[in-house]
């Protein structure tokens, strides 16, 4: 997929695709180990339900999760005449590096320049066919992957920006903020992930990250909070087995990722 002889032809095939998407979304953050990938995966789940056509792209090519958390391991592209079709994987189609490695522990060695025209194929030669929505899932900073979609493809119509309530997350957090100001993108909010933990025994709250750090970075940038997600072991069990929360939880930690795909659809709606 790497091997790119014209950036420039990539780039136009890339963005003629990108034609037939209605809205693409970012979810990213400054912050690793935030559920930034639950998060997404959750989401395109959500939007599915809600009657949506989606599509999942995974540019996180050092640690490529979402096929695995969407429930397609071991489902893979295949190709049609000269197209590459995605798999369809519980209502949402899914591309990730993971579908192209031979082993699933083989490390991805690669410098700038190869992972810029990875991406690109990654859109342009995938036949993606109509979406409403296409949920990118970018690795954790500010470097190369997100560089390559948001200085490239011309529709980027939102990105979600996801937190904890720590003061170590909100402090990687704004630098995501202040990126996507600098690359000239709208940000459709913040999502709080581990919100809060529900003790089961009690159904008290515990907020063991601390509370409100999404909320004081809405007040300093003017942003809305999109959705506090609380901590829940079923989350992460079914994230592990490929049975994504949204499509297979129980109604309780299912409501938060419907009432964001409900906040995100009435953002385009309107």
């Amino acid at each position: 997929m790497a091997n790119v002889n014209n950036i420039n032809v990539v780039i136009e095939k890339a963005n003629d695709r990108m034609k037939e998407v209605k809205n693409t979304i970012v979810v990213m953050s400054g912050k690793g180990g935030v559920g930034k990938s639950t998060v997404a995966v959750n989401l395109a789940i959500a939007l599915s339900l809600e009657g949506k056509k989606v599509g999942l792209l995974d540019v996180d090519l050092h640690g490529p999760d979402v096929a695995r958390m969407l429930g397609g391991r071991g489902q893979y592209p295949t190709q049609v005449g000269d197209e590459v079709v995605p798999p369809e994987v519980n209502g949402v189609k899914v591309i990730s590096m993971s579908q192209f490695l031979k082993e699933e522990t083989s490390p991805v060695v690669w410098r700038g320049p190869l992972k810029t025209g990875t991406i690109l194929q990654f859109i342009g030669d995938i036949a993606w066919g109509e979406l409403d929505y296409l949920i990118i899932d970018s690795p954790p900073g500010t470097g190369d992957e997100p560089l390559t979609v948001f200085q490239n493809l011309k529709n980027i119509t939102g990105s979600i920006v996801v937190t904890t309530p720590s003061v170590v997350s909100q402090d990687d957090v704004e630098k995501a903020i202040n990126f996507l100001g600098m690359m000239k993108q709208k940000i459709l909010g913040l999502v709080e992930n581990m919100s809060y933990f529900v003790c089961p025994d009690s159904n008290k709250k515990h907020f063991i990250f601390g509370q409100g750090g999404a909320k004081k970075l809405a007040e300093k940038y003017d942003l809305n909070v999109l959705a506090e997600i609380p901590i829940n072991q079923k989350v992460r069990e079914n994230m592990d087995d490929g049975k994504p929360t949204a499509y297979f939880g129980d109604p309780e930690i299912v409501a938060p990722y419907i009432n964001l795909a409900r906040n995100i659809i009435d953002q385009y709606d309107k």
